[in-house]
């Protein structure tokens, strides 16, 4: 099945006990479709064609700018104003002749992504927004596909594999289609793309080669500016894993149904009625909470799954950062955990 070249480049890999020749053959068997050809997408197409995946299939309609080339690290100053996926496996040909590259310089919609997932094995979403996450996700749990997810902000990182042996998908972890910041406004550092992707190309070959524990039902959160990595179970809700793709769900478990958004002044109505009743954490990074805060703790979003045990059964918990947009996160990390004897709110200050 393999020429001697191949043999010899996948020869280390080979020597592996858990990979072995038979893990290898899997490899060239499988059919992977990669959305994104951007930070993540980079770093999972470089490894998945260095391992030697025999198909993999890259979408994306971007181009490549200037304020991609610190992380996107597979463009050269050269490429810029070209097409990323073109570009993409033109370089990704020349760096493993022996993978099958398909290219679709498209953007991903309802009326073409079945078509597209459903020639592949496992998807790998390196999307940098939430309608796409949602539409890839939902298609996928249609056509009963493998989902790897990663996404990058700042210099914290996430990692799951969802729909995976009817595991859970991302609206068991994410039931409401909510915006958030990306990169773009937000900043991130060059090199997490390229770590939070080789993790997500490490879940994909486990997967292929039916070795390890894949990330199902887990969601790796890795900050790599406090070098801390946290790990947050969570489980399949039926109800929300088969909702519609063309339905924005607000449905959530009964944990997440006493989940409640609050302004400030309701906050101070509900201290002043309510005092030493109120456990208030901010969950925005130590320099946002030096600069600016309202008081109470500060816990990054990232460590939040690590202090779950340690939170006062008995207080309302209060989350708050700058938007609501992470708190509401952390909100529902702590619902989807179990925790009992309080409401959640996610505060927009």
């Amino acid at each position: 099945m393999f020429e001697q070249q191949e043999r010899k480049r996948y020869s280390r890999q080979i020597l592996l006990p858990e990979m072995g020749l038979t893990g290898q053959e899997k490899l060239k068997a499988a059919k992977v479709l990669v959305v994104g050809a951007g930070g993540l997408g980079c770093p999972v197409l470089q490894y998945l064609v260095a391992a030697g995946v025999g198909h993999i299939g890259i979408v994306d309609d971007d181009v490549v700018d200037i304020t991609n080339l610190h992380r996107q690290i597979l463009y050269s100053a050269a490429d810029i104003g070209k097409s990323k996926v073109l570009t993409a496996t033109e370089k990704l040909n020349a760096q493993n002749p022996f993978v099958k590259l398909t290219p679709y310089n498209i953007r991903l919609q309802e009326d073409n992504i079945a078509k597209i997932i459903a020639d592949y094995d496992i998807v790998v979403d390196g999307s940098d927004n939430f309608p796409t996450r949602y539409l890839v996700n939902d298609a996928c749990v249609e056509l009963d596909k493998p989902l790897i997810f990663g996404s990058i902000l700042r210099f914290e990182g996430q990692v799951s594999v969802f729909n995976y042996k009817g595991g859970p998908t991302y609206r068991c972890l994410f039931p409401d289609a909510e915006e958030g910041d990306n990169c773009a406004e937000a900043g991130v550092i060059g090199i997490l793309p390229g770590m939070i992707g080789t993790y997500m190309a490490n879940e994909a070959i486990k997967i292929i080669c039916e070795i390890g524990e894949p990330l199902s039902g887990k969601l790796l959160v890795m900050n790599a500016l406090t070098n801390t990595n946290s790990i947050f179970e969570f489980s399949r809700s039926e109800q929300i894993a088969s909702a519609p793709k063309t339905e924005k769900t607000t449905a959530q478990s009964e944990p997440q149904s006493q989940l409640m958004e609050m302004k400030y002044e309701d906050f101070e109505r509900i201290e002043a009625s309510y005092p030493g009743q109120i456990h208030l954490v901010d969950v925005r990074e130590y320099n946002e909470f030096e600069a600016d805060n309202f008081g109470g703790i500060n816990i990054p979003l990232s460590e939040i799954p690590d202090i779950l045990p340690t939170l006062p059964p008995n207080k309302t918990i209060v989350f708050y950062c700058q938007t609501g947009k992470r708190s509401a996160q952390a909100a529902k990390l702590l619902a989807q955990s179990g925790f009992d004897g309080a409401s959640f709110w996610a505060g927009n200050w």
